[in-house]
């Protein structure tokens, strides 16, 4: 049985590196692991000593097409195709109002938000193509993305927010646009990563929110993907424990 292929963008810390772990754990699946530094990513290049052969670096930065390209040439070489693309690279670290934000910080989020998933379709999706007729591109996004939601939540992360608004569309249209395609932007939950402890602490009103564990983000978010299909998700808000949440 061939085993099932995954490139994950952002797999260094946080979200990513737990969804990697817990692939790299399942039987007969290979993780092509994106991260913009490998050679910092001690944790990450631990796990992949620990599990050559289902573990796989790849230098992958945010919205640079030069890396996606040698990143995707590399899977090609060594194994030919890409069942399931996740992706799950991202910033949030501009923590204020949208009057005192400023156009460089919302230009970065979304460069990397935005800019940076597209790209990563754009250059893996001929090896998802060429894996089955029902390949998976599914974007980690946030309930900070929802215009019904967010908006009235007082929270400062609307920059983040209007970055992950933007992809949620991105991921809708390639829904449409690409017949066959599983595509779906997903809220991982509220997580305790060290991106969202940064604006807890930059935000007085989210000091008692209650986080999830980056594990249990990942076993939702896996299970989701897995059992994931074109006629259930495909184009839907998609939440980690399976609900469907407001646009």
């Amino acid at each position: 049985m061939s085993p099932t292929v995954y490139l994950i963008s952002g797999a260094n810390r946080g979200i990513g590196l737990a969804i990697t772990s817990h692939l790299a754990a399942r039987p007969d699946t290979v993780v092509y692991a994106g991260a913009r530094n490998p050679s910092t990513a001690t944790e990450l290049q631990a796990l992949a000593r620990s599990l050559p052969k289902n573990v796989y670096v790849v230098k992958l930065a945010s919205a640079d097409e030069e890396d996606h390209k040698a990143a995707v040439d590399k899977i090609k070489k060594e194994v030919g195709r890409l069942d399931v693309v996740i992706a799950n690279a991202a910033i949030n670290d501009a923590y204020a109002t949208i009057f005192d934000t400023t156009p460089d910080e919302v230009r970065e989020h979304f460069n990397v938000n935005v800019v940076g998933p597209q790209v990563l379709f754009r250059e893996t999706y001929p090896l998802l193509k060429a894996s089955t007729a029902t390949p998976k591109f599914v974007i980690i996004s946030s309930l900070a993305g929802s215009v019904s939601l967010n908006p009235g939540m007082h929270v400062l992360n609307g920059t983040y927010g209007i970055s992950k608004a933007a992809v949620n569309y991105l991921a809708r249209m390639l829904h449409f646009e690409n017949e066959g395609l599983v595509c779906f932007p997903m809220h991982p939950g509220l997580v305790e990563t060290d991106m969202m402890k940064a604006l807890v602490a930059n935000d007085e009103a989210l000091k008692d929110i209650p986080l999830i564990p980056t594990a249990d983000s990942a076993a939702g978010i896996i299970k989701v993907v897995v059992e994931s299909t074109r006629e259930k998700d495909g184009g839907e808000f998609v939440s980690y424990d399976g609900s469907r949440l407001q646009w």
